[in-house]
């Protein structure tokens, strides 16, 4: 069974057809690219596999769960977690703090036992901690665990937004234009970030990325958006060697 499949999904804007019987396909490992020119309906899809727009028409399954109309909160607590173009951090606490969010929902207490210190706060507090650790471990930011978020170079506030969304444990990662605002060498840390996850965590992946040698070199395969619609699909070499996908999007 394939860990995401999505199926005829469409969506319109008043009279614009922003999405039109998208199709994909992501096996569980996989990861996967959605490319296409600006305003192809890239994070459009992002925000309808994550609950931010319902769809008009079409399905959306997790791991054989049907996800369409399910919430954001829902469809993050099945399984999903995602990143953003513009970087979305808590910036006025410290790494470790914006890892603990994500952790929240993993490892619980009482309101009564929160308020007072009592019963399993103690416990819970020091796995959220150890857990915390390890993930920022992962990322190469434990040293930066007391630093604000906003005082991190912009490559590692990227990671330490890629390492709060593995925090809620999903099963499928979204990342939406990772590389914006890179650059080159932090592109390349990007890239071995993203391919460290992967292994580590045996992490599904779907990219939305620009970068033509980030996508080339990780993604196995890929989907074309272009005016909303499905423009190529298949393996990465063959995708990129389409004479379509190069005048639509590479502008040859």
């Amino acid at each position: 069974m394939a860990l995401l499949e999505v199926n005829n999904l469409c969506i319109s804007f008043g009279g614009l057809r922003a999405v039109d019987d998208f199709n994909i396909t992501i096996e569980k490992g996989e990861l996967y690219g959605l490319i296409g020119p600006n305003g192809a309906g890239k994070t459009t899809v992002f925000n309808l596999l994550t609950g931010v727009y319902k769809p008009n028409e079409g399905i959306i399954r997790l791991d054989g769960e049907d996800i369409t109309r399910k919430s954001t909160i829902e469809i993050n607590h099945a399984g999903v977690a995602r990143t953003f173009q513009n970087i979305r951090l808590f910036k006025n606490m410290p790494v470790i703090d914006n890892v603990k969010v994500g952790l929240n929902e993993r490892f619980k207490y009482s309101t009564l036992e929160g308020i007072l210190h009592l019963g399993k706060y103690r416990k819970v507090e020091k796995e959220i901690d150890d857990e915390a650790m390890r993930l920022l471990k992962v990322f190469d930011l434990d040293s930066e665990r007391d630093t604000l978020a906003a005082n991190l170079p912009y490559g590692k506030q990227r990671k330490l937004e890629i390492a709060r969304a593995m925090a809620t444990n999903p099963k499928l990662l979204l990342l939406d234009e990772p590389a914006a605002g890179m650059n080159p060498n932090e592109t390349k840390e990007l890239m071995e970030t993203i391919a460290l996850v992967r292994s580590k965590f045996d992490m599904t992946i779907l990219l939305i990325e620009h970068d033509m040698k980030l996508v080339s070199g990780i993604c196995e395969k890929l989907t074309v958006l272009n005016f909303g619609r499905v423009l190529c699909q298949g393996e990465t070499k063959e995708v990129l060697a389409n004479p379509e996908v190069i005048t639509a999007y590479l502008g040859g």
